[in-house]
């Protein structure tokens, strides 16, 4: 009390000197705990080395898996890119399939080594009765050649995993004789095959298409030709220029109406015309209906238009219509025989595959 006292006598607040005194404390703790935690992370860090050098003990602090991938990842090379399909059944509808096999790169050159292949596209319904005769002329040709077949929905294809045949199913759709889902079918073999970089010729069978020469013949042909084998004749008649409807103009005018058959061959400049085309497929798919079969018009026709020094005028399958009729001649065992084939060699030089079969 007397100090209070003696404190107030003097006009000092005898509170304010508590806080100071309390205030001293605590830095001087402060610093003893930090003293504490030095001293007890030097002792660690000695150990630590004692450990590692002589027992070989290592401790290594746990490191978080980096999310971060070097620019040069095996998914941004140009091989990732140019390399084929592994599967060809995606889930791609026609709209994006087509669009995005119309993509084509501005410089013509490529910047890697690129051995050009030849697309066999069997345009069938189901099984391919031929495929061992196939089987036997794509042996030993690996690397120079690639296989697409497109068939009704509801076949499932049963080839051993040792056939060229295996998986090389496309996503499909119905596709009907003398109409525009014909075509659509043959498109989509089309943009399929041209998302290989390495397809440069394309060539339309059937499944009753054989070959009459061996793969080595068709290939040196085919790659040494200027032109794309697409039968495209202006044909006078009820079957040519009498199936020409007046409201495919000003696109199709009479004088541009072509027709031919529908086996063709065609080089990956053609290919991707026809996959891209918006101009004239609306016209034949409205004013080109049976009696019109748009089969036998529509790719004819347009790519005479827009790219006529490129056709041969021909196709490379030979079709016998010498029977009459809707459809060609089908050729039996009885047909078979060496004057047949002296026919085709002789007399229809530049043929390579035949077509024998109904719808």
């Amino acid at each position: 009390m007397q100090s209070r006292w003696m404190a107030l006598e003097e006009g000092k607040d005898p509170s304010t000197t508590v806080r100071t005194n309390q205030s001293r404390a605590f830095p001087l703790r402060v610093l003893q705990f930090f003293l504490i935690f030095f001293v007890l992370g030097l002792g660690i860090s000695i150990v630590s080395m004692y450990m590692t050098r002589y027992f070989k003990v290592q401790i290594v602090a746990p490191v978080a898996e980096s999310t971060l991938r070097p620019c040069l990842d095996e998914q941004t090379t140009v091989e990732s890119w140019i390399r084929p399909p592994s599967n060809l059944l995606h889930t791609m509808n026609d709209t994006h399939l087509l669009w995005l096999a119309s993509s084509v790169p501005r410089i013509k050159t490529y910047p890697f080594k690129r051995v050009p292949k030849i697309a066999f596209m069997f345009l069938t319904k189901g099984p391919l009765p031929m495929s061992p005769l196939w089987e036997r002329f794509f042996k030993g040709n690996e690397g120079l050649y690639s296989i697409y077949a497109h068939s009704l929905p509801s076949y499932n294809a049963n080839f051993t995993t040792s056939s060229v045949f295996y998986r090389r199913q496309i996503p499909s759709q119905v596709a009907e004789w003398g109409r525009m889902s014909m075509c659509d079918a043959e498109r989509r073999l089309l943009a399929n095959a041209l998302l290989d970089i390495s397809n440069e010729w394309f060539v339309l069978l059937s499944e009753t298409c054989i070959p009459l020469h061996n793969f080595s013949i068709i290939y040196h042909y085919i790659s040494r030709s200027r032109y794309s084998f697409v039968g495209s004749i202006d044909e006078l008649g009820p079957y040519g220029r009498g199936r020409y409807n007046q409201n495919m103009t000003p696109e199709v005018n009479l004088t541009d109406w072509r027709k031919g058959s529908q086996w063709f061959e065609v080089n990956r400049e053609l290919a991707v015309k026809i996959v891209e085309d918006t101009t004239y497929y609306p016209k034949f798919k409205e004013f080109c209906q049976p009696a019109c079969y748009v089969d036998e018009h529509y790719f004819q026709t347009m790519l005479s238009i827009e790219t006529p020094h490129l056709l041969a005028n021909r196709s490379l399958t030979y079709v016998d219509w010498s029977r009459g009729g809707a459809h060609p001649a089908t050729f039996g065992k009885a047909d078979i025989n060496e004057e047949f084939f002296k026919k085709i060699f002789e007399n229809l030089h530049g043929v390579l595959f035949t077509y024998h079969g109904g719808k």
